[in-house]
């Protein structure tokens, strides 16, 4: 479940992600009573195998059974905060019924990770590299962004309005654009690789990789998630 909204007096719109139908709004009826069955099976980020019929305008929740939950550990600020931007990220991002199987297994893995990390905040920007790379939206890590040319050891600069990386060549002086060192930039390659690719995956990320993939998923989407600047407001 990405998230929930009020409908008249007792019930909720859910929207929900699945491996079938990617994502889906459905109406979950009389959840909000106290006694209803589906009450504590349908909370944010919970798995649930569901059964539901076709509605005139929405598809109608049958019933719910819990495949896997973290909610005990997700009500923890820091990590509700994190699986909130997850669940944003994906919401946004990926089109009603567009089935993407990759997509629900990396939300799945990524949900679970956050509940058990200590640290989960430094998981984001993986997750972010790695869903932009299955929505064909993920930056050239190796070339420039504008002149396709090989990036150099050394310094190179985000563009992100160009969306990746731009060399000294292409970098224009009245850009203020934020620089990599040699470091962050193969921490971004580490980090967008698969698990178990060639070179290591990583699943932590330097501060200028965070803000750079922060600052990529930004222009792609128009706008700041939100739930990132409530992230931010927990501080470090």
């Amino acid at each position: 479940m990405l998230r929930g909204r009020q409908l008249g007096e007792a019930d909720r719109i859910l929207t929900l992600f699945t491996a079938q139908r990617g994502k889906v709004d459905a109406v979950a009826k009389g959840v909000r009573r106290p006694r209803s069955h589906l009450g504590g099976r349908v909370e944010p980020f919970t798995e649930c195998d569901f059964l539901m019929h076709r509605g005139r305008s929405l598809d109608v929740i049958v019933s719910a059974e819990i495949v896997h939950s973290g909610w005990a550990r997700l009500v923890e600020p820091e990590r509700y905060a994190v699986a909130a931007a997850v669940a944003e990220l994906v919401d946004a991002f990926c089109e009603p019924d567009l089935a993407l199987l990759d997509v629900y297994e990396l939300l799945a893995g990524a949900i679970a990770a956050i509940a058990a990390s200590t640290a989960p905040r430094t998981l984001l920007p993986r997750f972010s590299l790695r869903l932009l790379d299955m929505l064909g939206l993920a930056p050239p890590l190796t070339t420039c962004v504008r002149c396709g040319a090989a990036l150099p050891a050394g310094s190179v600069w985000l563009d992100a309005q160009a969306g990746g990386i731009v060399d000294a060549a292409c970098r224009e002086r009245w850009q203020n654009l934020p620089e990599l060192a040699e470091r962050d930039l193969a921490n971004l390659r580490s980090l967008a690789l698969p698990k178990g690719g060639a070179g290591g995956a990583t699943l932590l990320a330097t501060p200028p990789a965070t803000a750079a993939v922060e600052e990529l998923v930004a222009h792609h989407l128009g706008k700041r998630p939100k739930a990132l600047t409530q992230l931010g407001s927990l501080g470090a």
